[in-house]
């Protein structure tokens, strides 16, 4: 693996997290995961957006940040990769599906801050996933809070994530469609997954369409 830092994104229940494992066993890679079981606010936002959608989202950014800073200046010697299951700059993608102008405009200038602060990573990459099949994820895995999560939002923050990659000139970004793969399951799925990651690839966007 030439890259030192891969971040895996994509929308809700993409597979991010299940893949940064496995990717990060197969290639002796330090794992980040996401820290979200404990954040008070992420059940009281499905139940009820426009109240907690503010506090839900800078809290996740003050984790992210905290976590990243703490995490990624110090590699293992014996670890040069590092692969973690988010991107800092998801909670401004999610934020401006979420929030209104001015809270926006405030989150923003808040995330600007820490941005400059963190690492970006070599190489990120974006899991794309229909809406139908996240929902299917999202019932398998059957966390309590999600279960009532709208087609609608999910398809926001789909386009959320697309219209802002496509803003990003100077991050080298790989979209994985794995809608007809499960690298779950499927063995094969997840070693063309695995060697789609492990290729040197220019600053810009690549689609990369798996074979079913």
């Amino acid at each position: 693996m030439d890259y030192n830092y891969i971040s895996i994104e994509g929308n809700i229940a993409a597979g991010k997290t299940t893949l940064a494992k496995m990717l990060a066993e197969q290639f002796n890679g330090k794992l980040i995961l996401e820290q979200f079981k404990g954040n008070p606010f992420l059940e009281k936002f499905y139940q009820d957006t426009a109240k907690y959608a503010f506090p839900l989202e800078l809290s996740f950014l003050a984790e992210r940040y905290q976590q990243l800073i703490k995490e990624l200046p110090g590699l293992d010697l014996f670890q040069s990769l590092t692969i973690s299951d988010y991107f800092l700059n998801k909670s401004l993608i999610f934020a401006r599906k979420t929030l209104g102008d001015d809270e926006y405009q405030l989150f923003r200038t808040l995330f600007n801050i820490m941005e400059a602060n963190v690492p970006k990573p070599d190489l990120l990459v974006h899991l794309y996933v229909k809406v139908e099949k996240l929902q299917a994820n999202i019932k398998k895995r059957g966390r309590n809070f999600e279960q009532n999560i709208q087609d609608e939002y999910l398809q926001k923050i789909q386009d959320s994530y697309f219209q802002y990659l496509n803003q990003q000139p100077k991050l080298r970004i790989l979209i994985l469609d794995i809608n007809e793969l499960d690298f779950v399951e499927n063995p094969d799925d997840y070693k063309y997954i695995a060697e789609a990651v492990n290729q040197d690839y220019p600053v810009g966007i690549t689609r990369f369409y798996l074979p079913p």
